[in-house]
């Protein structure tokens, strides 16, 4: 595998790379950062090879409140229009649609906490995910989902929220889910966003019920590592 100029964008501190950050680590690969909580500072986007577009709090429509979303939505769309391999998490995968036409809006429902993706016929046939297993429980935390964007496929669903996973072009991905977390980053997750965690609702589990699954943060690692990968020799 060659060395991979990664670039990623974050958010909000407490939402970095999670165990992305030890994939890249491990193959060698060069890693940068747009924080854009603080004074954002973009690659030229001839210098990367990959754009990491990571989650956070707020929707891709809050540019009122956040005038920095106007600017990286401008960035992801040169990444796409270059080429680049482009991955999007939760919100990431949520802007990337945006920027690729489609409509992003409210969920019926909060999804929050271990719930399970089911593949669709065609992630069951994609080189990501042709030996994945149909069913995977994965963390979730958003309220906000996105219309399929024109000619991308897609690839997984859950019970709250139908468009989990897509695939563009073959080199754009976005996850609506949080296969990155780590034990570390459930807790800070948890920590700052402890208002969202309602009692009595069917789809937001207890910060308790959430970090007593933790361990299941290893198995989507293994997942993870192995859709990297694959994405990396694509």
């Amino acid at each position: 595998m060659a060395n991979l100029r990664i670039h990623y964008l974050q958010h909000v501190a407490f939402e970095g790379l999670g165990s992305i950050e030890e994939w890249a680590l491990n193959n060698g690969h060069l890693l940068s950062v747009t924080k854009l909580y603080e004074a954002a500072v973009y690659l030229d986007i001839n210098e990367i090879d990959w754009l990491i577009v990571m989650g956070g709090p707020m929707g891709v429509y809050d540019e009122d409140k956040y005038g920095w979303l106007i600017e990286e939505k401008k960035y992801i769309q040169q990444a796409i229009a270059a080429g680049k391999t482009v991955l999007g998490i939760c919100l990431g995968s949520q802007l990337i649609a945006e920027v690729l036409g489609a409509k992003v809006y409210p969920n019926n429902e909060k999804e929050i906490g271990w719930f399970d993706i089911h593949l669709t016929p065609t992630a069951v046939n994609n080189e990501l995910f042709f030996d994945a297993p149909p069913t995977i429980k994965v963390f979730h935390w958003h309220g906000d989902t996105f219309d399929l964007p024109k000619d991308a496929l897609h690839l997984a669903y859950s019970e709250a929220c139908k468009h989990q996973a897509f695939i563009y072009n073959k080199k754009v991905l976005g996850l609506q889910f949080h296969i990155e977390t780590t034990e570390e980053s459930l807790e800070d997750m948890s920590t700052y966003g402890t208002e969202e965690l309602e009692e009595g609702k069917k789809y937001i589990q207890s910060a308790e019920k959430i970090y007593h699954q933790r361990s299941l943060a290893q198995s989507n690692k293994t997942l993870l590592f192995t859709l990297l990968d694959r994405l990396a020799a694509m």
